[in-house]
């Protein structure tokens, strides 16, 4: 990269040693390159001047106006010291507010001068006020106009003097420096030809101060691109370079375990989408190479038969496998099931947990170490270093993004030869998504469900119908069945108008007499909430009021009835993974949408989605149209070894793609980005795009500056 990109943010007037370790520290901006990939958050037509009157409603967009102070009245003492000026537009009046720096804010600003104030409004105790806002006195020969980025401040950079206004001005000079015109592009330019994208320097100045929407709009796709391609390009050279040259173990049979299973055990017959999946497997472990395998499939859906059966075909060719669940109870869970499989063929299987007693412990390693056990099923307790194989040959890790790429990784580095992995979850991604968000894996897809499953029905009521579903719960407890009743609070909170678990707790044991009820929430110690989980899987609680935390790992097939109280605060995609904890046996089960009546339009449409359907693709897409990312981007970035800036993995999916297959055709071309000696053979009908050398060095610095200190992809081979 140029000097001019390294340049120290100490050096621009205005910062100095003292504030650049507060930018660094705070925001990560220690040089120019951190400054001017600092984008706004947000950016605002500032040719629009509103009156104090146009304010209205409890969440109001930000605002400018154009106006006086009246007056200056410093408040409290100490810490709770606030300045209030009386801002009028000659019609109306507003409160301008500093909670911090009053003596300095007192003498800057003075009654009767014309000043643009621009903040966003609050409404709190009948007055509407603007906290900390941009203020400049107002040229009449030069307006405001154009479009402002709004950047993302700390409470200690503001209260170190920072502001937005300051911040913009540090990108000014960067952007004004001559050294500036020195920054060269960083994309190939056939890539920039053929996708039409904004160049880099002016991608800058319209990303900070765009001169119209279109523009911004321009340098936004440009960035979100260049985000994504170099992402892509990471993940696959890795990928690339670990299916040319690190070699895995080859079953090349399929023989008398699996055999015996599948013609004399199997408790059901297989659906069609297991049986590709199961084939595609059979296909990668033949290979030679190290598989690494996403397995998606709905709650429900079958995966752990798939991952059992892929588990014998590593006993067939002579090698152990592990299955890492990321609680306890979901391990149990899996050794339950998997036990009464295996023991009808003779296969050897053993849990071990945080809980498994010493003695038992020292009896599994002993049995590991010598081969006698064929498949260890277990949580985090997996990866200690006391924990030895034989020949581990195959690892199943169930909802991957639970456990950090490097736990992940000290799994399977234990020999020689990395074992084959295959990663399951049931969250539903789209496959460009799943591509980016589990790195290299190829992506495999159960979408049917076993025969036999019944479809959960869904109900929306409100709470006018609270007594037809007290009667729907007796009539199911009266039957032998077990509940759910989830809360989106574990307390009740005086500024929330919903309903909190601590309560519900109190009003399922009233209600419900003679039944026992347990609770769960995220808040409580490891061990209690072990011990209330058994409780209910164990079948004594009939009823398990909890929040959100039995989204994933609880399987209790026995429960019939899911309630989801305050379902409007959920997401689709979180609601579909709570109704997936009830329909997991062949009783007919239902999931209560409980909603406020005056719920407004789009959520009663949201609702009315979940009560329509099952699939949780078409759920999952609906969610991300009508509210963004929501909670699906927490779990697509949680465990994710990179940071996004501007672009958004739930809602950039179409040029996740085009930036995938640009850094492929760069890959194929490219001998020099891969130190693997042979070149991998183009695939997906995608033509190679060679570059010379001066842009395959700018690649590689660019990968070295941004993933220097990210998570290395090959950990994951």
């Amino acid at each position: 990269m140029p000097d001019f990109f390294d340049s120290d943010i100490k050096f621009l007037k205005g910062v100095g040693e003292a504030r650049a370790k507060v930018l660094s520290d705070e925001i990560g901006v220690a040089n120019f390159r951190d400054l001017l990939y600092y984008f706004p958050f947000r950016h605002i037509d500032r040719s629009r001047f509103y009156s104090i009157s146009e304010i209205t409603g409890d969440d109001f967009p930000m605002v400018q106006i154009k106006g006086r102070f009246l007056n200056f009245i410093t408040e409290g003492e100490g810490l709770k010291k606030r300045l209030k000026g009386i801002f009028t537009d000659g019609r109306k009046f507003i409160e301008i507010v500093w909670f911090s720096q009053v003596q300095y804010f007192s003498k800057q600003y003075k009654p009767g001068i014309e000043y643009v104030v621009f903040g966003k409004p609050t409404f709190y105790r009948d007055i509407y006020s603007i906290a900390h806002p941009e203020i400049e006195v107002y040229n009449p020969e030069k307006p405001p106009t154009g479009f402002r980025g709004v950047y993302s401040l700390t409470d200690k950079l503001r209260k170190k003097g920072f502001s937005v206004v300051t911040l913009r001005k540090l990108v000014e000079q960067v952007l004004h420096h001559p050294g500036f015109r020195s920054v060269k592009e960083n994309l190939p330019s056939e890539i920039m030809e053929q996708y039409h994208l904004m160049p880099l320097q002016e991608a800058f100045i319209h990303m900070h101060f765009p001169s119209s929407a279109e523009m911004l709009q321009k340098a936004i796709e440009r960035f979100k691109f260049e985000e994504l391609f170099y992402i892509e390009l990471n993940i696959l050279r890795f990928s690339m370079e670990r299916s040319l040259r690190i070699n895995g173990f080859t079953f090349g049979r399929i023989g008398e375990k699996f055999n015996g299973f599948y013609y004399n055990a199997l408790p059901f017959e297989l659906t069609g989408a297991q049986k590709r999946v199961l084939k595609e497997i059979r296909a990668d472990m033949k290979t030679g190479r190290q598989m690494n395998r996403l397995l998606q499939g709905d709650v429900g859906s079958g995966k752990t038969m798939v991952a059992f059966m892929s588990m014998l075909m590593a006993r067939d060719n002579g090698y152990q496998s592990a299955l890492m669940a990321p609680t306890e109870i979901l391990a149990s869970q899996h050794f339950e099931t998997i036990l009464q499989w295996a023991t009808q063929i003779g296969v050897s299987v053993a849990l071990l947990t945080g809980s498994t007693k010493t003695s038992e412990r020292r009896l599994i390693h002993d049995l590991l170490l010598s081969g006698e056990l064929d498949i260890i099923i277990g949580t985090h307790a997996l990866l200690e270093d006391v924990v030895q194989f034989k020949n581990l040959g195959l690892v199943v890790i169930d909802e991957q993004h639970r456990f950090g790429v490097a736990q992940r990784a000290r799994l399977w580095k234990r020999g020689e030869t990395p074992p084959h992995v295959l990663v399951m979850t049931a969250t539903p991604i789209p496959r460009t998504l799943a591509m980016t968000v589990y790195g290299d894996l190829e992506v495999s897809l159960i979408d049917e469900l076993p025969p036999g499953r019944k479809p959960v029905t869904t109900l929306v009521r409100f709470d006018s119908s609270r007594i037809e579903v007290d009667n729907l719960i007796f009539s199911q407890l009266r039957e032998g069945r077990q509940i759910y009743i989830v809360y989106p609070l574990i307390e009740d909170n005086e500024k929330l108008d919903l309903r909190s678990l601590e309560v519900g707790y109190q009003r399922a044991k009233d209600t419900f007499l003679g039944y026992e009820v347990c609770y769960v929430h995220g808040k409580m110690k490891p061990s209690e909430k072990e011990y209330q989980m058994n409780l209910f899987v164990s079948g004594k609680a009939r009823i398990m009021v909890a929040t959100t935390v039995i989204e994933v790992g609880v399987n209790v097939p026995n429960a019939t009835v899911m309630v989801i109280e305050n379902a409007e605060r959920f997401g689709l995609s979180q609601l579909h993974q709570l109704r997936g904890r009830v329909g997991r046996g062949a009783d007919q089960s239902y999931c209560i949408l409980m909603s406020k009546a005056n719920a407004g339009t789009d959520t009663r449409k949201r609702l009315g989605i979940m009560a329509e359907t099952n699939d949780g693709f078409l759920i999952s897409e609906a969610d991300l149209k009508m509210r963004g990312p929501g909670d699906m981007e927490g779990t697509l970035q949680s465990g994710m070894p990179f940071n996004l800036k501007v672009a958004n993995l739930a809602r950039d999916g179409q040029i996740i793609s085009v930036a995938r297959n640009a850094a492929k055709a760069i890959l194929f071309g490219n001998r020099g980005l891969l130190s693997a000696e042979i070149m991998p053979d183009s695939a997906d009908s995608i033509e190679p795009i060679h570059l010379p050398d001066v842009e395959i060095n700018i690649l590689r610095n660019e990968l070295k500056h941004r993933f220097a200190h990210e998570v290395d992809w090959s950990l994951i081979s």
